[in-house]
């Protein structure tokens, strides 16, 4: 994986660095995810806040709390869906960045499936990916 991952939201409003490997690379399926990106499911890569870099933009940044723990980030000028948080302690160190906004080339490892028992009636998966 490259030392820096860029990515922007399709205006290019908000531009942002990911610092250092991104880990848990996930494809959720739950009802939120589905509604927030407008899609089947939602792909996600963690990383570290500390290694997170808004580089330009970040008034441009607008959340929403979509249930007790979980806080959605999208760009308030095109819509873009950004970022996703838990506020449970165990990940207030961590955020999840989609993947779709990374412009850098990358791999991602270890990919699965989450929230399948969720998943849109309308989509079937059809690859070998681990499924929770």
């Amino acid at each position: 994986m490259p030392d820096v991952l860029e990515g922007r939201c399709l205006c290019g409003a908000i531009r942002f660095e990911i610092r250092a490997p991104m880990v848990k690379f996930s494809h959720c399926h739950c009802s939120q995810c589905r509604k927030g990106h407008g899609a089947a499911f939602a792909s996600y890569g963690r990383t570290r806040r500390k290694d997170l870099y808004v580089m330009s933009g970040k008034e441009h940044i607008k959340a929403y709390v979509s249930s007790e723990s979980v806080r959605r980030e999208f760009c308030a000028d095109c819509g873009t869906s950004l970022f996703w948080s838990s506020s449970s302690p165990e990940l207030a160190d961590w955020i999840s960045v989609a993947l779709g906004t990374i412009d850098t080339p990358f791999t991602a490892p270890g990919q699965r499936h989450l929230h399948v028992a969720s998943k849109a009636s309308w989509y079937e998966i059809e690859d070998r990916l681990p499924r929770e």
